[in-house]
């Protein structure tokens, strides 16, 4: 092997060790950039913006993946975090969810107020009204006067069910008119006037009857059908 040979195989051996120590280098650096990264994780990206007060689907977020070193400790990592929830504030585009950012739905809308009242439990749909389901309210009233006739009334419609205490048995009185002794308390969302009249069935109607409303079923009675009176039906 001469001379120019010899320089050769040095020159290429050192191009060898630079091109091991420039993929040494990227390694390293690479191996530094994931230390201080560390792992990614799961998280969600606001869509499109969210009104106030608007109830939340899952569908108003994008998933992604981002270190989980970066991730605050209160962005929401799990979509079933949201479900009953409504946005506290606007949510803007893009932005990342966190818990603070929402609330659980408050359970009267504007304008009602929360009412309970003892039920029947037999008549009362024993074992299907739950917090959630929508009934109808139906009282049935003596004559006003000796003669007049019995009366069944519907007194609220679409009432919102918030809550379904547990069975009670009542001490019975001179003034229960033959009601149960046990009875249920179920507590309703109602506006101003259908809490006066729920009460008012409550303490002078003979039976108080919820009927369950199917779920997406809009129930609304006119005011000429609310009342039944045997002699008068066809």
């Amino acid at each position: 092997m001469n001379s120019r040979q010899r320089r050769g195989v040095i020159l290429l051996l050192l191009s060898v060790l630079c091109a091991l120590a420039a993929f040494a280098g990227v390694l390293s650096v690479i191996n530094d950039v994931e230390s201080k990264v560390g792992p990614e994780v799961t998280a969600y990206r606001v869509r499109s913006d969210v009104a106030p007060y608007t109830p939340l689907t899952t569908g108003q977020f994008e998933k992604i993946e981002m270190p989980e070193r970066w991730l605050s400790e209160n962005a929401v990592t799990d979509l079933r975090k949201i479900e009953g929830k409504i946005a506290v504030t606007t949510l803007r585009e893009g932005s990342l969810l966190q818990d603070d950012m929402v609330v659980d739905q408050p359970a009267l809308k504007a304008g009602e107020q929360e009412v309970a009242i003892m039920i029947d439990a037999a008549t009362g749909v024993a074992g299907k009204i739950t917090p959630g389901a929508t009934v109808n309210v139906y009282a049935t009233f003596e004559g006003e006067r000796e003669g007049d006739p019995d009366q069944s009334k519907i007194i609220v419609t679409n009432a919102r069910v918030l809550d379904v205490g547990r069975l009670t048995s009542l001490e019975p009185d001179e003034d229960s008119r033959g009601r149960p002794t046990d009875a249920v308390p179920i507590t309703f969302a109602l506006s101003t006037i259908d809490a006066q009249r729920i009460t008012y069935a409550e303490s002078f109607a003979q039976r108080v009857r919820l009927a369950l409303v199917a779920p997406g079923t809009d129930t609304t009675v006119p005011e000429t059908d609310r009342t039944y009176e045997l002699a008068k039906d066809k």
